[in-house]
């Protein structure tokens, strides 16, 4: 385990903090879901409660190298404001000799909210040079960004070359829920996986097959599955080249732990407005997709979950962002969250289908890490974790 932010004497330290504040925003450029800057707040708080200032680093979007105007990290000063009682200043440029300037000059309990990082190309080149004179502008450096660990750039990987690194709270939180589902579950234990393919996801059913006592598998990649069974499903997203594969996981050891779906919502078209119903497996009609699990399957699922102590969820059971084909998904939310089950819940649309029914409260953890979280799932040390602290 890494030091955390708490091991270490801040005061009167300048705090250089990897943070992820890579937060929707509508057209006008307000900030429409603050869950991942409301997460980090209790770390900053307790930064600045112990004398030090605060250097954020952060990204927005998906900007390659180049300045975007509505990619800008601005917004996230007034946003700050409204949770720190302090003063809250913008760096427009993150190598410029005014911004060297005003991190130098910082006061206990300031902070400074850099440009987006991912404006510079060195970012996710993970130059060194780059990495050198981000550090410069601090005294200690605190990860506090688990959904990028996954990623060697200079702000996860390089900063700690060259300052001492902590654990933020929140990155802290995120490996004790992981680690206690992986490591220390309270059983039975249940993992409920979803999403598009099954090769997306190969790497983490390999890995908790092993550990789970059931295994309930939702979504697109649940087509490949049924379809290894001998389903026809007609004009379904299936991965041909995995049926094989598919059919050998269904056929192994640990195929009692595996939960299927019992009947689909179909669709004529992949469009929210095409005509849709309820089907069994092995009535999806000629030439229509299937986008959701069905209604007995909700209720299968429901019932299998009652009697499981420990929950992990990841991926929607169908195509979520259209609301005809999300009652899968919001079922299981709804389940998920009335379970007195722990409970850890992962992925984007898993996390906002759970806000989507206003359940927060029921879930022991919500990540906030995607690609992070899979990784991690996987087994895979992550890259800004492992550079924390070495």
């Amino acid at each position: 385990m890494k030091k955390t932010v708490k091991d270490c004497d801040l005061k009167g330290k300048r705090v250089l903090l990897r943070a992820d504040y890579n937060v929707p925003m509508d057209q006008e450029g307000n900030i429409t879901e603050y869950m991942r800057i409301e997460e980090s707040i209790p770390t900053l708080k307790y930064i600045l409660g112990q004398g030090a200032s605060i250097i954020i680093l952060t990204h927005l979007g998906r900007p390659k190298g180049k300045r975007v105007p509505s990619m800008s990290t601005r917004p996230l000063v007034n946003a700050l404001k409204k949770y720190l009682d302090c003063d809250v200043f913008f760096a427009e440029d993150l190598l410029s000799n005014e911004t060297k300037a005003l991190c130098d000059g910082l006061k206990p309990g300031q902070v400074v909210v850099g440009e987006n990082v991912r404006f510079y190309p060195e970012e996710e080149a993970n130059d060194d040079d780059f990495a050198k004179r981000l550090a410069s502008l601090g005294d200690v450096y605190v990860n506090e960004a688990f959904s990028v660990d996954h990623r060697s750039h200079a702000s996860t990987v390089g900063i700690p070359k060259y300052l001492p690194g902590y654990m933020g709270l929140l990155l802290e939180k995120e490996i004790h829920a992981l680690n206690k589902v992986l490591e220390d579950p309270e059983r039975p234990l249940a993992a409920i996986i979803g999403g598009a393919k099954i090769s997306d996801k190969i790497k983490i059913l390999s890995k908790l097959l092993p550990i789970v006592d059931k295994l309930f598998i939702g979504g697109g990649m649940a087509n490949t599955f049924l379809a290894a069974q001998g389903h026809d499903m007609q004009s379904s997203l299936v991965e041909e080249d995995k049926i094989a594969m598919a059919k050998e996981i269904l056929e192994g050891e640990y195929a009692k732990k595996i939960f299927l779906p019992i009947d689909v919502m179909a669709a004529a078209a992949f469009d929210n407005a095409a005509e849709h119903k309820a089907v069994s497996l092995d009535g999806v009609p000629k030439d229509w997709q299937v986008l959701d699990i069905g209604p007995e399957t909700m209720s299968f699922f429901e019932q299998e979950l009652v009697s499981v102590k420990t929950i992990l969820w990841n991926g929607p059971m169908g195509v979520f962002e259209m609301s005809n084909f999300a009652e899968g998904t919001k079922a299981v939310a709804k389940a998920v969250a009335a379970s007195p089950a722990y409970s850890v819940v992962g992925g984007g649309d898993s996390s906002a289908a759970i806000r989507s029914v206003g359940m927060e409260d029921g879930i022991d953890h919500i990540s906030t890490g995607g690609g992070a979280s899979l990784k991690f799932l996987e087994g895979k040390v992550l890259p800004g974790i492992a550079a924390c602290c070495d």
